[in-house]
């Protein structure tokens, strides 16, 4: 089950009617896209290309190649605020690291200096400000690029090993949660200067509107990331992260098991000692039965651990079985 996460708050009926609809795979593509218009951004952040007819949204991932489920998950997130469990594991970190990354390459490729070029052409009217404004802009649009480009360099190969079965040292999730400062709140300074303090102009005016609207269509965008980010993307790697210790866990369980580490190998009456003491029997009953002393069977338990590492006798039992020493019916 979902719980609410508000993103920002609802103002109007409209739209608290509007987020109460939650998409689902066999909603028609069309209907959601007409409902919210601003995911076709999202839709090329997943890959999606347009020209998809009447389709569901499943019939659309499936076409193009994208977790459905995940796409889902995220369109529900943006648009009603609603996210899973973090515990949630059928979600793709493969899709959110693909949709993050390319979420990325519009904002910084297209989105800022699209902006800029904007707020330069409104400003063109020979304003001693223009410079101070752009100048501004540019402030805060590199602080943004430096915050996306440490996540790139750092955060997402991070991932990308993760995903491979990787384990970094030094390095987690956690460390990029702690430091995940909020690029939301950049340009509010930038905002109120140009609607508090520019000199009217008619034909300015409605350039810098225009510029404004774009302004603060992007701070929300800007919103929306770093939620997508802090809400979904950070619990999917914590649980990667979980997945991909215990992997590694078991791998070094089951190669101490079937390859010690010690170049020496198991003598054949050290098997013989191993089958007898998964079977319970003491030093001096298998003494009795190999015909040999209990110092000597002292010995070989001694250089039986020395050699495999391993103390236990339920550790002993397992191996004894992973190396078709023994059955279980004779345990």
């Amino acid at each position: 089950m979902m719980k609410k996460y508000y993103l920002c708050s609802q103002n109007s009926d409209r739209n608290n009617m509007k987020r109460m609809k939650l998409y689902e795979a066999d909603d028609k593509m069309i209907d959601l896209i007409s409902d919210n218009y601003s995911m076709l951004q999202g839709l090329g952040a997943f890959g999606i290309h347009l020209g998809f007819g009447d389709k569901t949204v499943e019939e659309v991932c499936h076409e193009q190649g994208v977790d459905c489920y995940t796409f889902v998950i995220v369109v529900n997130f943006l648009i009603n605020g609603y996210a899973p469990k973090e515990t949630d594991e059928k979600i793709s970190v493969k899709t959110l690291l693909g949709y993050l990354r390319a979420s990325h390459t519009f904002f910084l490729d297209y989105q800022l200096p699209t902006i800029r070029r904007r707020l330069e052409e409104s400003l063109a009217d020979g304003s001693g400000l223009a410079p101070l404004i752009l100048r501004l802009y540019d402030e805060y649009a590199h602080d943004i690029h430096l915050h996306m480009k440490y996540e790139e360099k750092t955060l997402f190969p991070y991932v990308e090993a993760l995903l491979r079965g990787e384990r970094i040292p030094n390095y987690n999730v956690e460390i990029f949660s702690k430091h995940h400062s909020d690029t939301t709140g950049k340009f509010q300074e930038l905002k109120n200067i140009i609607i508090k303090y520019l000199p009217h102009n008619s034909l300015a005016n409605h350039q810098l509107t225009g510029t404004l609207y774009d302004i603060y269509n992007n701070e929300e965008w800007l919103t929306n990331h770093s939620n997508v980010e802090e809400v979904l993307f950070v619990p999917a790697i914590r649980l990667l992260e979980q997945k991909v210790k215990a992997d590694d866990v078991t791998a070094r369980i089951t190669s101490m098991i079937k390859c010690p580490e010690s170049t020496e190998s198991i003598s054949e009456r050290e098997r013989e000692i191993i089958v007898c003491l998964v079977q319970g029997m003491s030093n001096k009953e298998i003494a009795s039965r190999l015909f040999i002393s209990v110092n000597t069977v002292i010995t070989h338990r001694r250089n039986i651990v020395r050699k495999l590492q391993i103390h236990s006798l339920a550790g002993l039992t397992i191996y004894a079985i992973a190396n078709n020493m023994i059955d279980m019916p004779q345990i």
